[in-house]
């Protein structure tokens, strides 16, 4: 992570120029705030919520972290006014990351689930958002999109982001035909994971998290945990690395209490550790 747990401990009560926080019940919602720049990423956006996400990661009682934007434009990806030079005057209290921010690596040293709201349309850059939860659920009204070939740009980083959700083929077209696609399409493409109504985007999110929260925190955690790391392990090895792992959690506070409950009959109480 760019930032160690120290940094991060003081998060909840930081002051945010473009980002909204609010912790409760264990899920941490991070909501861009840029709604009259339809929440374009500009360098002082990333670097609020990489330093959210870096919160997520190192609060235990953090069990899932929710993105959602205001206004009608869930994220028109990086914000090119500010790679041109126009930058705004920086109002943050956050410290300085310890190396370079990128936003597709951030998601992936989260090892808890993340679940984009998209009450609107994603272009660009929002990509690294989209690509990097584990869940996204959008409105069917929302388009998505890649158009950085209109404006003589490439999205790089969200087609690394995209093969790990599709084939190389597949994720280079959407790179170089800047098409839209509808929700639908964005599903069926891997790219979004549920489809909903505006008017029931929030029910099924919500119904969506009391399940998760029924669930073992440390044992998702370590899972996705392992998921990484197994990307850096030779295929002969992983069966034994995996095997590892589960003598790993068996010793763990919530393994002991997900057995005492089933052999109780009752439903366990997990405390994440």
């Amino acid at each position: 992570m760019l930032y160690s747990a120290t940094e991060t401990q003081q998060a909840l009560g930081h002051t945010y120029q473009h980002l909204l926080i609010n912790f409760e019940n264990h899920i941490l919602t991070l909501t861009l705030n840029r709604p009259d720049k339809k929440n374009a990423l500009n360098p002082i956006l990333f670097k609020e919520l990489v330093f959210g996400l870096s919160y997520a990661q190192n609060e235990k009682d953090v069990w899932a972290v929710v993105i959602a934007s205001n206004g009608d434009t869930f994220c028109a990806g990086a914000d090119l006014k500010s790679f041109a030079g126009n930058t705004e005057e920086i109002i943050s209290t956050i410290p300085d990351p310890a190396g370079e921010i990128l936003l597709g690596e951030a998601f992936n040293l989260v090892h808890k689930p993340c679940i984009a709201r998209v009450q609107g349309n994603a272009l660009a850059g929002a990509f690294l958002i989209l690509c990097g939860c584990q869940y996204v659920f959008s409105v069917d009204t929302a388009l998505f999109s890649l158009p950085e070939v209109k404006r003589g740009l490439f999205p790089f980083q969200v087609l690394a982001s995209l093969r790990r959700l599709m084939p190389e083929r597949q994720a280079l077209d959407l790179c170089i035909r800047a098409a839209s696609l509808s929700a639908v399409q964005a599903k069926d493409a891997g790219i979004i994971t549920n489809v909903c109504s505006k008017d029931s985007l929030d029910t099924e999110l919500h119904s969506f998290l009391a399940m998760l929260l029924k669930l073992s925190p440390t044992a998702i955690r370590k899972g996705m945990q392992a998921s990484s790391e197994l990307r850096d392990i030779p295929q002969s090895e992983q069966h034994l690395f995996l095997k590892n792992k589960l003598n790993d959690i068996v010793g763990t506070r919530d393994a002991a209490e997900g057995i005492m409950a089933f052999v109780e009959k009752r439903e366990p109480q997990w405390t994440g550790e």
